[in-house]
């Protein structure tokens, strides 16, 4: 029985291996192992509301374990290091507990073919004490250590007698995660007062979005960035077009100008490339974003065997554009891999992938949610907002929902989210 190996549990990942696990592994053809870092998968889009406290990763998110148990695939848990490429190997890194106990040591796994999902980070660009400083939402673990942050700073503000006194946070990147995090921070700061926090409010909290392009928003329609920054600026929140950051420090982030602004809590969004580590194997060609440069059927350019999908794969359009690195195209890749991997199975030709852009949407809490739809869906850009916007917003999510648990459990899952957002609390406390 031949091996199939998906590093990396994100959108793309756990949408192919759920649909392989249904076809080549319930079929006997494959054995399909998973390999994540993390225990628990939560969509990616989300992590802003994971760090802002409004969900929480116990109902929104999708232990593997469980997963693979119900899908009767491996999941292992584990940070890959290494690929002999040669050999068909990766090595994962020795696990450790939260003391440094030694739970598991190092680790090789055999495979056949190997696809890589491993998605992306943040990308400070070098600049001085971003990395000591400020705040990264690349993963579950990142977004749940700024929560846990913005808890200790919302009881501090609360216990402030002087109501001049403010909680100030600065977001670097007015792209979609800088944008959608500051709505839900205003949201969270009234949420408080119902939470033991009865002297904290909006009113309290002083949010600016740093953007050193000439607008927020740069990969949407200009409309769709003028109806955010208005709704934005109805909230009281700063917006800081065309002003770049030369370095950050304890007191928050200093500007190319050498101008302060003053932050309590820092947070670096300000664009994404795939993890160091793919340029250390010094195995694959990558682009200027470190990703993983790919053949029109979305195997790497120098084995056949090694497959790559999502935010860490490089894929070159017929118009010179590289694929975005959003949830949408993980989406789309993984079909197209899926297919590929099922087709070789079958002795059937591969599929090239062709990425359609259907359009993004903004989500702002529950103030605003504005975007477009495009491609397929509409003869030319379509712009909508309100509840048309947040239905859509909602739909993305339930797709994603149904691709990795199937329509019948993915129907009781987000009932089940349904009825935990009617009943259980609005904030999360820890």
């Amino acid at each position: 029985m031949q091996k199939i190996v998906i590093v990396g549990g994100g959108a793309g990942g756990l949408e192919l291996v759920s649909r392989l696990s249904k076809t080549l592994g319930k079929q006997n053809l494959a054995e399909i192992i998973l390999v994540d870092k993390h225990p628990t998968h939560v969509w990616k889009p989300l992590l802003h509301e994971v760090a802002a406290g409004v969900i929480d990763k116990n109902s929104d998110g999708v232990d593997y374990s469980i997963h693979a148990a119900r899908l009767k695939y491996q999941f292992q848990l584990g940070c890959m290091s290494h690929i002999d490429h040669q050999q068909k190997l990766i090595t994962l890194d020795p696990l450790a507990d939260e003391s440094g106990e030694q739970l598991l040591p190092e680790r090789q796994i055999s495979y056949d073919y190997l696809v890589l999902a491993i998605g992306s980070v943040s990308n400070d660009f070098g600049t001085l004490g971003v990395s000591e400083f400020a705040y990264f939402l690349d993963s579950l673990t990142q977004a749940e250590r700024f929560h846990k942050a913005l808890l200790n700073q919302l009881l501090r503000i609360n216990q402030q007698s002087d109501d001049s006194k403010t909680l100030q946070v600065a977001i670097v990147g007015g792209g979609a995660t800088g944008t959608e995090l500051a709505a839900q921070l205003h949201h969270v700061a009234n949420l408080a007062r119902s939470y033991g926090m009865p002297k904290m409010s909006a009113d309290r909290l002083k949010i600016s979005i740093i953007e050193a392009g000439d607008r927020i928003l740069p990969a949407l329609p200009e409309r769709i960035a003028n109806s955010a920054r208005g709704a934005l600026s109805q909230l009281g929140i700063t917006v800081l077009e065309g002003t770049r950051v030369a370095k950050a420090q304890k007191e928050g982030f200093v500007t190319s100008d050498n101008e302060l602004i003053e932050a309590d809590l820092m947070v670096w969004a300000a664009g994404v490339k795939a993890p160091d580590f793919i340029q250390q194997l010094g195995i694959f060609e990558t682009n200027r974003a470190q990703q993983i440069l790919v053949t029109p059927q979305l195997k790497s350019t120098v084995d056949k065997c090694i497959y790559v999908l999502g935010d860490c794969c490089g894929f070159k359009q017929e118009n010179g554009t590289w694929v975005p690195p959003r949830a949408q195209s993980a989406h789309q890749m993984a079909s197209t891999v899926a297919t590929n991997i099922i087709n070789t199975f079958k002795s059937k030709p591969l599929k090239a992938f062709k990425y359609t852009d259907y359009g993004s949407l903004v989500h702002l809490s529950k103030y605003s949610t504005v975007g477009s739809l495009m491609g397929s869906l509409s003869n030319s850009s379509m712009f909508i907002e309100g509840r048309l916007a947040r239905l859509v917003y909602i739909s993305l999510y339930n797709m994603h929902q149904f691709a990795v648990h199937g329509w019948v459990k993915g129907i009781f899952v987000l009932l089940s989210r349904k009825v935990s957002n009617l009943v259980g609390t609005k904030l999360k406390l820890h």
